[in-house]
């Protein structure tokens, strides 16, 4: 059975939250953003490659990250390495990988992932995939990873279950009931006090065959311009062919175009110390603090009276910091970042400023 497991990693995004550290040219995914050596889609590499053999590992990125992915997984083949012209979110990402592993092996189940999440709890994490691809096995439903919220969490989108456990082989496994976006605080704080919602991760698992049926109901037109090239996947033609399916495809994410609108959708009730880290405000809670709150990444950095703050400085520069609190410091190839923690969405729209006015160089 471990031969029909597969895994699609996607890697394609920008981080853009993530400036100056993430650019343009390497993003969050290709950074060791956590201290450890290893940069998060390594990271997301080792864990699964203890649930499926690397052969049966993907990777779908920006064809701009070709050599960074082919130079951090050399374990892979070209060919494992799927190229995206332009940028379509995750649902025309997941059918171009869909098609290539039915050309490969129509019986194939997949877990679908995100390459930047952190898992503190890997051994539970496993436990939890390789549970989930069982569950799929021979069956007609789609199941997501929800985390039980630790917090009313407005950074997060939320699945509300059906108060009802529908599969006893599983009393952690729901039926979904609903998804909702982002909440307010407000909102966040009702869901949380409810009992009846998870964190959505993001994280899915499903058979080919189930999550092809649901293209096609769901999402037929984005189905059917990745189905006329099903001669063309694994041949020299195959990058032509993608090139001129992006240009017509839509911009539409897994979650919209299918699981919110199928019937066959589960959730998966977990805790394995899951945080999506797309903030450096989410950085700073899921890495190791000093006596004043401060996670300080840097062998140069000599801080004096600093409170709440996370702090990144490469090794070749110093800073000394003095009297501040709840800030973040990045600095980055000359570019110095200095914002309040509780500012840090506006850091998207710092990007656009400098974008308009410097153009990419910065970027």
């Amino acid at each position: 059975m471990m031969n029909n497991n597969y895994c699609v990693i996607m890697a394609g995004g920008v981080g853009s939250r993530f400036w100056p550290l993430s650019r343009m040219t390497k993003p969050k995914q290709f950074l060791d953003i956590l201290g450890t050596g290893r940069t998060l889609l390594q990271m997301t590499f080792d864990r699964f490659v203890k649930i499926c053999p690397a052969e049966n590992i993907y990777i779908v990125t920006s064809i701009n990250y070709k050599q960074t992915v082919l130079e951090q997984l050399p374990e892979l083949f070209e060919e494992q390495i799927l190229l995206e012209p332009v940028r379509r979110n995750t649902a025309p990402c997941i059918a171009y990988a869909n098609y290539k592993i039915f050309k490969k092996n129509p019986e194939a189940n997949i877990v679908t992932a995100p390459s930047d999440h952190l898992i503190l709890k890997e051994n539970e994490f496993i436990k939890v995939i390789q549970k989930g691809l069982k569950f799929v096995t021979g069956k007609d439903a789609m199941l997501t990873l929800g985390i039980k919220p630790g917090r009313p969490e407005t950074g997060y989108g939320y699945i509300q279950v059906n108060g009802n456990k529908n599969h006893t082989e599983n009393k952690n496994i729901y039926k979904v009931k609903t998804f909702t976006e982002k909440p307010d605080k407000k909102l966040a704080k009702i869901f949380y006090e409810s009992g009846e919602f998870f964190w959505n991760a993001g994280i899915f698992i499903w058979s080919l065959k189930t999550i092809m049926k649901a293209f096609e109901i769901h999402l037929p037109e984005i189905n059917s311009l990745f189905m006329e090239g099903i001669n063309l996947y694994n041949t020299k033609n195959e990058e032509a062919f993608i090139q001129n399916t992006y240009n017509e495809c839509k911009n539409i994410s897994i979650d919209y175009g299918v699981m919110e609108k199928a019937e066959n959708v589960y959730v998966y009730g977990s805790n394995f110390g899951w945080a999506d880290l797309g903030t450096w405000g989410s950085l700073h809670d899921n890495i190791s603090k000093d006596k004043n709150k401060n996670s300080i990444i840097g062998e140069n950095v000599f801080a004096y009276d600093l409170k709440n703050c996370i702090v990144n400085i490469p090794e070749n520069k110093l800073a000394v910091l003095q009297g501040l609190n709840d800030l973040i410091i990045v600095e980055s190839e000359g570019i110095l970042l200095i914002c309040k923690k509780e500012d840090e969405q506006e850091i998207k729209q710092y990007v656009n400023d400098i974008k308009l006015k410097l153009g990419d160089k910065y970027i």
